[in-house]
């Protein structure tokens, strides 16, 4: 069996405010702002082009100062990242590997914030991490998974899937993979114990 992790708000999680407020309190605008600079919520969300890696974090810096007026001297996507690891989730992925399931994190992320959690050791947990920065795809996109199944050589029937957002359990499960959509620690151990 595969077992697929997603890992902000997983098994990582943001203490206090959100980076989108650390990051615009810093460079002195609203979140609204800052999110309506990002392309938030338009066809054109150059935060998804971040992690899908066809915009560097270097090139989207320079398109937010264009659009802003402000200079940006540094990556604070990267500076004011500081995620707290969920020790209970991070007990599970443990107790998974060790009955000898194969257990890969499969990520929604950016450049700068792949980066933080290699450096952490965040990912060391994994057998494989699945980026969208890597795979130039990102979640809810049914390719995602698609490519996971592949690389892994996996059938979605013998997968399972975590993650804090709706969208992409659901996704998930429209290809067939079992999916819990994260709350607790304590609740995806009851979803593990009623599928194994």
């Amino acid at each position: 069996m595969l077992f697929i992790f997603d890992m902000g708000g997983v098994v990582t999680t943001t203490a206090g405010r959100t980076l989108y407020e650390k990051i615009s309190e810093r460079l002195g605008i609203a979140p609204e702002k800052f999110l309506s600079l990002m392309g938030w919520n338009t066809n054109i969300n150059l935060f998804f082009e971040l992690e899908k890696g066809t915009l560097s974090v270097s090139e989207w810096w320079k398109i937010f100062e264009e659009r802003s007026g402000i200079k940006i001297s540094c990556d604070w996507f990267r500076l004011l990242f500081h995620p707290v690891l969920n020790e209970e989730t991070r007990k599970v992925v443990l107790e998974l590997k060790s009955k000898g399931h194969r257990v890969v994190c499969g990520t929604n992320t950016i450049e700068s914030h792949y980066d933080n959690h290699k450096c952490r050791g965040d990912y060391g947990i994994f057998d494989m991490t699945y980026a969208s920065i890597h795979m130039g795809v990102r979640k809810p996109d049914f390719e995602f998974w698609k490519l996971i199944l592949e690389c892994e050589n996996e059938i979605p029937e013998n997968t399972f899937f975590t993650d804090d957002r709706k969208e992409n359990c659901d996704a998930a499960k429209m290809l067939g993979i079992r999916t819990y959509n994260f709350k607790n620690a304590e609740g995806l151990c009851e979803n593990l114990a009623e599928w194994l």
